[in-house]
């Protein structure tokens, strides 16, 4: 570990990097920013102001992170190799004694038990002091049971999209027209460009690899010099196609998806129903043409829905645990980036610029945490798991796309000016996550790598309920579909509203979904009184995997304090 005052300005007021291991030194250590990822995030939380940002002219108006007033200590734990459990915990610990405030990690590994979770364990050491964990959720969806950083006292970020798309329009000669997906910075210098496909530039000594999918190795290059490429859906396309002196790509995928990616060379994905009408054109002339226009922003009116990448639960680790926690925007996220990598992070590519454009959970973690740090400052005494429940009870409803969307998004879309007066927060403190982890049957052994002590658990007094947690959400995972179902969560909510107020619970579940609240009135009479309840929900069989959305809220006509519940049998595997 080493700090450079070079770097210490008055936005980031300090840097540290970390290299402990001895088998991968480093050519050039130091904190700086290498491939864009640490700036951009951090430009997302407090980023300062700037009027006319853009990525060569796209999304182009006033760039601002979440809180400009805020100030940055970044610590570099990871390098291209990857991220030590060493520097991880490193970095968390200077953190903690450097005393800030909030961290945001958009790294991500594997589930894992907490006890061999770096992330986990650098995270609660930062609870017990007061700081609160933001965490990405992951870039593995829409799989399920892929969602990372689970850790209750982590605020577990997944990605939603915003109402702006980039979208890049492919024209061929014969007149047809489509609408890619892309984040294509080039603009056209001719009318119309030689065109061909893969296949037809195959190499005619033969190869293994497939020319259709433009796979490396299976094209002549003399067949495609100077000319726009019709892909397959494959990988490193633009790379292998500028290599051999081509000058677009037209990519075309079977499913599209909700997120744009930028390529070295001009290039779109488009839908493979209009790539094969493509396809029988260029088969049918002698002089095939085609031109990718740059992308332009359009509105996309199913805003806000869940990023197709964004990684799924349920919770590998924790089957009480509902997580993700609460999805930001996290597709297309235009922020600050280092000039010291190209927008691609390729090494043929050309361009540098001080924005860019990219997506991913890492994207939406800074969201939420700038919004945390926003809650923080007009409330600088709450805890983490106080400012984690006003995030969480004043999240956006989203869409119910499908039965498994409450694995994708949580709590909701993040909200932050209502998180500012939540009204009642379930407030939690080290002795509640310690109950817990007894409660998953962690030994004293290995709670000690949380506490730094022995700590007995015979000793802690229950909490009780399903998960033993005064969690903003509840999740019941069925272990079968052959039984009925009835279960209890033990819920304890503080009064930080008005100082004389009496809330209401409305209840709304699925048709064959019983969910009862005891009491259905909580009356309050100062502020940070504490009021207890119990949610009971019952149902009958269900005869496949699903997951039934339902949600419990607390209203004083004022505030409006909503928590998710889901309740989700598994498919058998």
């Amino acid at each position: 570990m080493d700090i450079f005052p070079m770097y210490v300005y008055s936005k980031v007021i300090g840097a540290r990097f970390y290299n402990n291991n001895p088998t991968n030194p480093q050519p050039n250590p130091s904190p700086a920013d290498d491939d864009g990822h640490g700036t951009h995030t951090s430009s997302t939380i407090a980023g300062v102001p700037i009027a006319g940002a853009s990525l060569y002219g796209l999304g182009k108006g006033t760039a601002r992170g979440g809180v400009p007033s805020a100030r940055i200590a970044m610590y570099k734990v990871c390098w291209a190799e990857g991220c030590s459990d060493i520097d991880l915990l490193a970095g968390f610990d200077d953190a903690i004694d450097d005393g800030v405030d909030l961290i945001s990690i958009s790294i991500g590994g594997r589930p894992n038990n907490y006890f061999e979770d770096s992330i986990a364990i650098g995270s609660f050491h930062a609870m017990k002091k007061g700081i609160l964990t933001a965490g990405s959720a992951g870039n593995d969806g829409p799989f399920m049971h892929t969602v990372q950083n689970v850790a209750p006292w982590i605020l577990t970020v997944g990605a939603s999209g915003m109402d702006r798309q980039f979208r890049t329009t492919v024209k061929v000669g014969n007149g047809i027209e489509t609408r890619g997906l892309s984040i294509n910075t080039f603009s056209p210098k001719k009318r119309m460009y030689p065109l061909t496909s893969g296949a037809k530039a195959a190499n005619s000594n033969g190869t293994i690899s497939s020319p259709g999918m433009c796979d490396y190795g299976s094209m002549d290059m003399n067949k495609i010099k100077g000319k726009i490429v019709l892909c397959k859906e494959g990988a490193y396309q633009d790379s292998i196609v500028n290599g051999l002196g081509g000058i677009g790509v037209i990519r075309s995928v079977q499913k599209q998806s909700d997120t744009g990616f930028t390529f070295s060379i001009p290039a779109a994905n488009i839908d493979s129903n209009v790539g094969d009408k493509i396809d029988t054109y260029i088969n049918s002339t002698k002089d095939p043409q085609a031109v990718i226009y740059k992308s332009r922003a359009v509105i996309n009116a199913t805003a806000p829905f869940v990023a197709s990448f964004s990684s799924r639960g349920p919770n590998a680790v924790s089957h009480t645990i509902l997580k993700p926690d609460i999805v930001a925007p996290g597709i297309d996220i235009l922020a600050a980036y280092s000039k010291l990598s190209s927008v691609t992070g390729k090494d043929e590519d050309n361009r540098f610029d001080v924005y860019n454009i990219i997506s991913g959970t890492s994207m939406a973690c800074p969201h939420v945490a700038a919004a945390a740090v926003y809650v923080k400052t007009f409330h600088p005494n709450w805890s983490p798991a106080a400012i984690k429940s006003a995030l969480m009870t004043t999240a956006s409803e989203m869409k119910l796309i499908d039965d498994l969307a409450g694995l994708a998004y949580g709590a909701g879309q993040i909200n932050p000016i209502r998180a500012v007066q939540p009204g009642l927060i379930y407030d939690m403190s080290m002795i509640d996550y310690i109950r817990f982890l007894c409660n998953e049957g962690y030994t004293r052994t290995s709670l000690r790598i949380f506490t730094n002590k022995n700590t007995n658990c015979s000793s802690i007094p229950s909490f009780g309920g399903q998960d033993a947690l005064n969690y903003p959400s509840m999740y019941l995972q069925l272990k079968n579909s052959t039984s009925s179902y009835s279960t209890i969560f033990y819920r304890t909510v503080t009064n930080v509203g008005s100082q004389k107020s009496t809330y209401k619970v409305t209840i709304k579940a699925p048709e064959n979904v019983k969910v009862t609240v005891v009491p259905n009135t909580l009356a309050f009479s100062k502020l940070q009184e504490k009021k207890s309840f119990k949610v009971v929900i019952k149902g009958p069989p269900l005869k496949y995997s699903i997951s039934l959305s339902a949600s419990l809220e607390w209203s004083d006509a004022t505030h409006m304090v909503k928590s998710p519940i889901l309740i989700f049998l598994p498919p058998k595997y």
